[in-house]
């Protein structure tokens, strides 16, 4: 039985290597996309929670 499962796990680590320049340029390709849409909507999130802190606060 041990070496049946030797053998199947030499199976699946061959089998499973993986697409890791693939997922880096996912998370590379993701993470710019954050920074441009936080540089573009940043200043106008800002003025919408200064607004809102400003309401609620003069009431």
């Amino acid at each position: 039985m041990q070496i049946e499962w030797s053998r199947h796990l030499t199976r699946v680590q061959r089998g499973e290597r993986g697409d890791v320049p693939g997922w880096v340029l996912i998370t590379l390709m993701t993470a710019g996309l954050v920074v441009v849409m936080w540089a573009m909507a940043g200043p106008a999130l800002g003025d919408v929670f200064n607004n809102a802190i400003d309401r609620v606060l003069s009431i």
